[in-house]
């Protein structure tokens, strides 16, 4: 099996991987660089990052129970960002990884958001809260490292109120040529070599690249969407095609 090698560390590509693995995996990359994470995201991407996520909290409309679910909360930026925009709703954030929330709760401390964004521990594919729970439910740079994404989104969609928003913040190769050839090098050559430097586990950097470079086209994730049963999906292509917001709405 070919593998990514960065450092002392090793991963299997993307397309070489069986779900469980995918699963294993993604815990132990998140394990080994929560407490970079956020400086890495934003150096990166020169932070278009925080641009991303404010624009999809623009994005968010709260009608009922003025909630929202961050899925893949990781280290809480989305969170922070609906909670620091939208004032009079309530977030929780849900992860798989406890340590990366561990950074999450030190950051909502430190922005006196902790009475109103709450963390749990919990798996994407079996969302511990009741149908019908939340206007909006989104996860940012998640979906990718879901194996089952049908299955997320299925239950995404399950716990927003029928009208409310179901998003995906994620990147990917951008479809036009040239941008695609330049961006595939950056994020595999450029990439995992500069986080040597910054980072105990380069090659997580490595795995990160190969997921966005094999993530679906958006016209294929907005048939995935569809395929679930999410109505009046729509795209927003972000910088040059880097990223795209992804919104649903589910049935009334």
């Amino acid at each position: 099996m070919k593998t990514v090698k960065e450092g002392k560390e090793r991963y299997p590509l993307v397309r070489e991987m069986n779900a469980a693995q995918q699963t294993g995996m993604v815990r132990e990359v998140f394990s080994t660089i929560h407490e970079r994470y956020d400086f890495l995201n934003h150096l990166f991407s020169m932070r278009r990052d925080i641009a991303w996520r404010r624009f999809a909290a623009g994005k968010m409309i709260f009608f009922d129970t003025r909630r929202y679910l961050d899925v893949a909360t990781g280290t809480g930026d989305l969170a922070v960002e609906a909670a620091s925009l939208h004032k009079n709703i309530n977030v929780v954030g849900l992860d798989f990884v406890r340590i990366m929330m561990t950074v999450a709760s030190r950051k909502l401390e430190d922005r006196r958001l902790a009475e109103r964004v709450h963390l749990v521990q919990g798996d994407a594919l079996n969302l511990p809260f009741s149908d019908n729970h939340f206007d909006v439910t989104g996860i940012a740079f998640g979906i990718r490292n879901i194996p089952a994404r049908e299955k997320a989104l299925n239950e995404m969609q399950r716990v927003t109120v029928p009208g409310g928003q179901v998003m995906v913040l994620e990147m990917n190769a951008p479809q036009s040529k040239w941008i695609k050839t330049l961006y595939s090098r950056y994020l595999v050559h450029i990439l995992p070599y500069s986080a040597r430097f910054f980072s105990r586990n380069p090659a997580a950097y490595a795995y990160l690249a190969d997921s966005i470079i094999h993530f679906p086209s958006p016209e294929e994730f907005v048939r995935i969407m569809t395929g679930t049963g999410l109505q009046d999906v729509r795209k927003y292509h972000l910088s040059w095609g880097i990223t795209h917001l992804y919104i649903g709405v589910k049935a009334r």
